[in-house]
Order: C-alpha cells, then sequence, then structure tokens
C-alpha cells in the first residue's frame, strides 16, 4: 500500500525529472505516461500490462529519439518519459487518440509537458474531456461525485485487462 506523503513525494520526483529531461532535450516534446490506478495499491500485475501496452503504444506512434525512453517501475505506480521530435500540439494529438482508441488507453494517462513544465489539455487540440471507466459520463464528474465504488471501477478495469490479454496473447 502506498501512503498519501509518498504519492506525494512521487508527483514531486516526477516533476522533478520533468524539469530535468526539458532542460536536457530543449526544442523538443516531452511525453510522460502514467497508468491510471485508483486506490492504495499502485503496482500490481493489471498496472504492468497496462503500463507495457502503453509503452509500446507509445514507441510506435512517437518514434522517440534514441536512448530517448525512460522507464521507471515504482511502488507508487509505473512512470515512462520519452523525448520526441515531434511538435507539441501534434504530440498532443497523439496521445489523445491513443487514449481514446487503444483497447487499455482508458487506463493511459499521457501527458504531453510544454517548456514550462505545465500539461496540454485536450481541449488545446479539439479533443473531449475523459469518459468515466464505468458510465461513460465525463471522468471528472464521477470522480468528485464518487458515482462508483472501487470495486465497480476494478471490475472494469480486471475485465478490460483480461480482454486485452485474451486478443493480445
Amino acid at each position: 500500500m502506498v501512503t498519501l506523503n509518498e504519492l506525494l513525494a512521487s508527483r514531486d520526483a516526477r516533476h522533478a525529472m520533468q524539469q530535468q529531461l526539458l532542460a536536457d532535450h530543449s526544442g523538443k516534446t516531452l511525453v510522460c505516461l502514467t497508468v491510471v490506478v485508483p486506490g492504495s495499491v499502485k503496482r500490481n500485475r493489471q498496472s504492468l500490462v497496462v503500463a507495457h501496452a502503453a509503452v509500446d503504444a507509445m514507441r510506435d506512434a512517437f518514434n522517440p529519439e534514441e536512448g530517448c525512453l525512460i522507464e521507471r517501475d515504482l511502488q507508487t505506480g509505473y512512470e515512462a518519459y520519452l523525448i520526441t521530435p515531434m511538435p507539441l500540439l501534434d504530440a498532443k494529438l497523439t496521445a489523445t487518440r491513443i487514449e481514446d482508441t487503444h483497447p487499455l488507453g482508458r487506463l493511459f494517462d499521457i501527458d504531453i509537458i510544454d517548456e514550462n513544465g505545465v500539461p496540454v489539455s485536450r481541449d488545446r487540440v479539439g479533443g473531449q474531456p475523459r469518459r468515466c471507466l464505468v458510465c461513460d459520463h465525463e471522468a471528472r464528474f464521477c470522480m468528485r461525485k464518487r458515482w462508483h465504488t472501487q470495486d465497480e471501477i476494478w471490475a472494469k478495469i480486471n475485465q478490460m485487462v483480461a480482454d486485452y490479454e485474451q486478443d493480445h496473447p
């Protein structure tokens, strides 16, 4: 189980990593992946299946520069960082397309980080808000209102991962 303090420290470390990569690769685009996993257990078999599928999709779509894909398998969750020559908004369109079309894409959080360290929002490229895993309403509303139990959410995640593994042995 991961504590709130560990999650906050992880977020700070992720931000520091992003700042370092932006400084080291000026003029390039930074792609940052985390996996959507509710609850206090952030690393499990399902999250690793999702993470590896996301990294494969990112490699295919972003054509990373040689040696510019960093993967971190942490207790606080899986992270990956990728540097690409793709322009910022093109990269955001690509990330949105992956999240919206990949069988596990709803479990991917692929951020495109601008030169100021700020994630580019979906609305900058005409993207629709993320959908809820369970009911297909806007995810932010369901999260705020806590409309679904963790058991409901995990049942959906488990089904998505099982379906993916069946189709991608």
